[in-house]
């Protein structure tokens, strides 16, 4: 079912309000300062700002806007709210000209607006995914070229380049839980090292790993319940249930908006990209989580962050 984009929560400010409130505050207003929750008074008058509280018990204001990547924006709640469902719905990204264009806003504010909620999707502390009886699908991509050579100890310092620095790509790995969730990172350089502390920190080690036949795996996939391969280089894609053609579906998703949408990002925000895909991936219909499920979870995900125009790294 389409969603509504004429609904009151994304054209009238106070509705947006309200509904962000509902999402943050199920039990009644949570004072930033102080942690109290439902000991806020609502303050109305022409003197106050729409949306502001006072907590009896620390004697504080703050709205639902603090602390959250939406703190002193002056754009309007409920085309923060728009954004945040813009983006949660559009399965390859929508790009920065796109949302200035449908919000009315100027491109540099749509672009930031972009970064931060990004932010608000970027899971801060991810849990191993796979286990026991579960398939772990690992791989590595190259995508986008490489702005910051990497120096290497055992170069001598020299950046670490196996060509011309125009033709490096930036490489990314990414493990899939077969029918689950993803965990996606950009990587300076892949080594079998980086691989590892990857693969240990996202992943469970009762899990079956399924890779290609590159030589990056084979050492820390016997620290797994089993390790099987399939030959790409000999036309082998699938073998019986061994395959890593969930991992190369995200790929396929991931390549296809940063070059069709997005089409250049600085390396400064690649990562940051990278969990936009990945967000909705793990957030996808197949997993039961449908349009405005995701983008509820979006502005669930704002608290507790703050991304400032200089933070962003735009010099």
């Amino acid at each position: 079912m389409a969603t509504d984009l004429t609904a009151p929560i994304y054209t009238d400010e106070a509705a947006a309000r309200a509904h962000l409130e509902r999402l943050r505050w199920p039990n009644g207003p949570v004072c930033p300062h102080c942690g109290v929750i439902g000991e806020a008074t609502r303050l109305a008058g022409e003197a106050h700002r729409p949306g502001l509280l006072e907590c009896r018990a620390c004697r504080r204001q703050f709205s639902v806007t603090v602390g959250t990547v939406f703190e002193r924006s002056h754009v309007p709640l409920n085309k923060w709210v728009l954004a945040t469902h813009l983006m949660s719905a559009s399965k390859k990204g929508i790009s920065a000209h796109q949302l200035h264009r449908m919000l009315g806003v100027t491109y540099k504010t749509a672009w930031f607006m972009a970064h931060r909620i990004r932010e608000a999707m970027t899971d801060q502390n991810p849990g191993p995914i796979g286990g026991e009886g579960k398939v772990i699908e690992a791989d590595e991509a190259y995508l986008g070229k490489v702005e910051t050579p990497v120096p290497s100890s055992s170069r001598k310092g020299r950046p670490y380049l196996k060509r011309d620095i125009s033709k490096q790509k930036r490489p990314i790995v990414a493990l899939v839980e077969r029918g689950g969730e993803v965990r996606a990172m950009h990587m300076p350089v892949v080594t079998g090292e980086n691989i590892r502390d990857a693969l240990v920190r996202n992943a469970d080690r009762a899990s079956r790993l399924h890779t290609d036949e590159s030589r990056l795996y084979p050492k820390v996939g016997a620290e797994f319940a089993a390790h099987e391969t399939v030959q790409h280089s000999a036309g082998e894609y699938a073998r019986g249930d061994v395959t890593t053609n969930s991992v190369e579906g995200f790929f396929g998703i991931l390549k296809r908006g940063m070059r069709g949408v997005y089409q250049h990002c600085g390396e400064q925000h690649f990562q940051r990209y990278i969990n936009e895909f990945a967000f909705r991936y793990n957030n996808r219909v197949r997993l039961g989580v449908d349009d405005n499920a995701r983008a509820r979870l979006v502005l669930l995900g704002i608290t507790g962050k703050r991304l400032t125009y200089r933070r962003i790294g735009v010099a």
